[in-house]
């Protein structure tokens, strides 16, 4: 689980079109500094989303005289709102996946230890243990819940 190289840097060396593969060793600088990029990118996306719909928000205050259509309104600014405070709770996420990969600990399972697939990373990017863990867990939650 040892960063062998700075993915800052290795990032400014990095095609845009390069794609980790499994032939590569796992977690290596090259691959650190796709999903390093990967991360920050999703996270600007979000931020932009975010200071959109707040200057909407500003600019489009609710003044609709008909009732149906003012409570219609209103409950697309709710469903914004909620959408708005999930992706608040992936950027905690996509900064704790930064952070992993400063310490090296990045696209290793934390309760295994062992390497989450690259597919895996791919499609969730900030995903914390490998898919067989990630179930068990959710197994586990839901006996949990049931009982």
């Amino acid at each position: 689980m040892e960063n062998t190289g700075n993915p800052a840097v290795a990032a400014s060396h990095l095609p845009h079109d390069y794609r980790p593969s499994s032939d590569e060793e796992v977690m290596n600088p090259r691959q650190l500094a796709y999903f390093r990029r990967k991360l920050i990118e999703w996270k600007e996306a979000i931020l932009r989303e975010a200071s959109t719909t707040l200057e909407t928000l500003k600019a489009e205050p609710l003044r609709e005289p008909d009732i149906n259509d003012r409570a219609s309104s209103e409950t697309d600014w709710g469903i914004e709102l909620r959408t708005r405070d999930r992706q608040r709770k992936v950027i905690s996420k996509i900064d704790a996946a930064l952070r992993r990969i400063e310490t090296g600990d990045y696209g290793y399972c934390e309760v295994s230890g062992e390497p989450i697939s690259l597919q895996r990373l791919e499609a969730r990017p900030i995903a914390t243990m490998t898919l067989e863990a990630q179930e068990r867990h959710e197994r586990d939650e839901k006996i949990t819940r049931d009982e």
